[in-house]
């Protein structure tokens, strides 16, 4: 059965270009050009993802409503906001929402329909044993990679897909410093030097949750960031 997927974007062009896209890729693709439309349809079935632009016809901000009411509805549902909003504070506000992605749209059609194929990964692995050659382990981290989750000291660490593969790229090899663009392409997204501290507050964030005294992500100031093994200052 194929995975239905809707499109929420109120520029038409844009809307069916990847329409167009996803459909070539198997997809089932319906497409909303704002809110109302898209709540009307998800109310009667939704959709097994939805991607969605922030600025919706003539809500600045309908998109992030929208995500909310889709959150509510569903606590899996795999949403991603694609748009042309690449600020800080936007960026936050999407992943806080309930999103699992948060893309610009300059991001490739190769890279969104990948990303698209992570989450569906992700979703299908959940209920599944973890396989050992896809395990990565760093002292109390540990990586799955087919299931995209993270645990630390075995308690379950929510990432989205992006802060999965940035605590990836880190920790692949402790100590070794990786730039803002050396994440930005292992993590395959595109944004401002900004944004990329912005995921790296929420990823220290969310470790802390589980272990307040969480410590492995060192800022190194001017070249980037490490993983490191040991406890270590991090500003």
């Amino acid at each position: 059965m194929s995975r239905r997927i809707a499109i929420v974007e109120d520029e038409a062009a844009i809307r069916e270009n990847y329409a167009d896209v996803l459909r070539k890729q198997g997809y089932e693709v319906q497409t909303y050009a704002n809110r109302r439309d898209a709540m009307t349809a998800f109310d009667l079935r939704l959709p097994n993802l939805a991607i969605i632009d922030i600025g919706l016809e003539n809500e600045i901000d309908g998109g992030f409503t929208l995500c909310q009411s889709l959150r509510s509805m569903s606590d899996t549902l795999p949403i991603i906001f694609l748009t042309a909003r690449d600020n800080d504070f936007d960026t936050v506000s999407g992943l806080r929402m309930g999103a699992d992605d948060y893309l610009t749209k300059d991001i490739s059609l190769p890279h969104l329909t990948a990303r698209i194929a992570a989450l569906f990964r992700r979703l299908d692995s959940i209920d599944k044993p973890p396989a050992p050659e896809n395990l990565l382990q760093r002292g109390k981290l540990s990586l799955d990679i087919g299931r995209l989750t993270i645990q630390w000291d075995e308690h379950s660490v929510p990432l989205t897909v992006t802060e999965f593969w940035m605590v990836h790229a880190l920790a692949k090899y402790p100590g070794h410093v990786k730039s803002r663009q050396v994440l930005m392409q292992e993590s395959k997204i595109f944004v401002d030097g900004s944004t990329i501290t912005s995921h790296i507050k929420r990823i220290r964030k969310k470790f802390m949750l589980v272990d307040t005294d969480f410590d492995c992500i060192e800022t190194v100031y001017g070249m980037g960031y490490r993983w490191n093994m040991e406890p270590v200052t991090s500003q």
